[in-house]
């Protein structure tokens, strides 16, 4: 018996325990499973129907998992273009995903609908759905709420629901046990409720979901076991906390701290170039202590859904009880703050070769947040565009894997041969792996934001 089914009958009182040991970490499988070796469901059916809510960057990474783990996977999005995205593969997703999901899409185990009633019946709930931040950093909770709500709708006797959706602490009891109770279902008894914070890193195969540790904190320890039965065979192992408030915290903790040093990084490193100091040399050599030193790198700010909107759950709700966190406050006000700091630098830049912002022809080199991806989610590169904009300079962009950008009414498309024109900027936002950028040694102004190349690789860096 799998490990998914034995936990579903403790579950359900066959040998069940009612002490549950320390928080720790139980481990899956030395190897994952792949698609290729996984058996076929008319050989021996699978081991969960398992639904994931949000086929987003987060959610189909982890529908794919769960189905190389062996389940059945009811992938559930309201987005109809989302899903056909899918289903002709124009996903951004690693090459072994993708491979993945070929197989996954000609599988009878493996189902995308928009209908939110496919929960019904599945083993298991996990809820993948994005939690923005407005335009004042408040955070935007309608799409968590409404998935919630409608799967605390649909949720059945015997269930697990699992939350990934990074937000404030307090959410799974808030959204899906507090409803559960209320819909006459109690959590840890009727049904099963945990919080697993999602750990997806778009475009690295390092921190694939099956190199990745999972933390799980249910609202029962039986939660907590179910939940840690399921995701144990999609991650190399999964960490027990004794709540879901503790895992909830963790995640606000890990993105904060990335924040947070991410904000130092861009501060010292401008204090590297008051010295005449090249950054990432002085990263490097920091970088060489054994201990106590961590290295992070500067830029033209963050992007995706993690770094700029994470730490603002945190503050939110400790303004809501009247405590201050200076530190966060300050490093995330200083993130906010970085796109403006860079176009302006590329303003000065223009102006210390004898131009005008206005009339200038700027390039943008890499228009996605982060290398190897298309994704532009909070991309700085975009506020970096409309500001240059605004002040009169035409602006164009060079990024393989964004070939269109439709952007305040402006249809723009990815210049194929930058080097072949002539710029009188060129802002270094995003340089994705393979790029040629031999092309700038020969002359253009150069404005590095990324302090990746030097004045020798350049020519003309500025």
């Amino acid at each position: 018996m799998d490990a998914w089914h034995t936990a579903c009958t403790r579950s359900r009182g066959e040998g069940a325990s009612d002490r549950e040991g320390p928080p720790g970490t139980i481990s899956a499988p030395p190897e994952p499973t792949t698609v290729a070796s996984l058996p076929s469901q008319a050989q021996h059916g699978r081991h969960a129907t398992v639904a994931v809510v949000g086929l987003g960057y987060v959610g189909l990474p982890t529908a794919l998992s769960l189905h190389a783990a062996g389940h059945s996977v009811v992938g559930v999005d309201t987005s109809e273009s989302r899903l056909e995205d899918i289903r002709s593969g124009r996903v951004d997703l690693l090459p072994s995903q993708h491979d993945r999901l070929t197989a996954a899409l000609h599988d009878a185990g493996f189902r995308l609908t928009a209908d939110p009633d496919a929960v019904t019946g599945t083993d298991a709930v996990i809820i993948c759905v994005p939690t923005p931040v407005d335009e004042r950093f408040v955070p935007d909770l309608r799409a968590l709420t409404a998935a919630c709500s409608s799967v605390v709708a649909h949720a059945a006797p015997g269930q697990l629901l699992v939350l990934t959706s990074t937000s404030y602490v307090g959410t799974t009891r808030d959204l899906l046990a507090g409803p559960l109770t209320a819909r006459g279902l109690q959590p840890g008894t009727d049904v099963f409720v945990a919080f697993a914070p999602e750990r997806i890193d778009p475009g690295n195969p390092d921190h694939s979901p099956e190199r990745t540790p999972r933390v799980i904190g249910g609202v029962t320890p039986r939660s907590t076991e179910l939940a840690a039965s399921l995701l144990a065979g999609t991650a190399p192992s999964v960490h027990r906390v004794d709540s879901p408030e503790a895992a909830e915290m963790s995640k606000l903790w890990e993105n904060t701290f990335r924040a947070v040093n991410i904000a130092l990084a861009n501060e010292l490193a401008e204090d590297c170039l008051e010295f005449g100091l090249e950054p990432r040399h002085v990263i490097e050599a920091a970088a060489t202590k054994p201990y106590g030193f961590m290295p992070f790198y500067p830029g033209a700010g963050v992007g995706g859904h993690c770094i700029p909107c994470d730490p603002h759950y945190l503050l939110w709700q400790l303004r809501a009880r009247d405590v201050a966190s200076p530190l966060v406050d300050a490093a995330m006000t200083a993130i906010s703050q970085r796109p403006a700091l860079v176009a302006g630098k590329a303003r000065e830049a223009l102006a210390a070769r004898g131009l005008g912002t206005a009339g200038s022809r700027v390039l943008i080199l890499g228009l996605a947040y982060k290398p190897g991806v298309a994704d532009l989610r909070e991309s700085p590169a975009l506020e970096i565009m409309d500001r240059l904009t605004a002040w009169g300079a035409t602006v164009e962009y060079a990024d393989p894997l964004v070939p269109r950008l439709d952007r305040r009414g402006v249809v723009r498309h990815s210049v194929d041969a930058p080097g072949t024109l002539d710029w009188d900027l060129v802002v270094v936002h995003t340089v994705h792996p393979g790029t040629d950028l031999g092309w700038l040694h020969d002359g253009p102004a150069v404005l590095d934001v990324t302090h990746s190349l030097t004045a020798a690789a350049t020519g003309a860096a500025v």
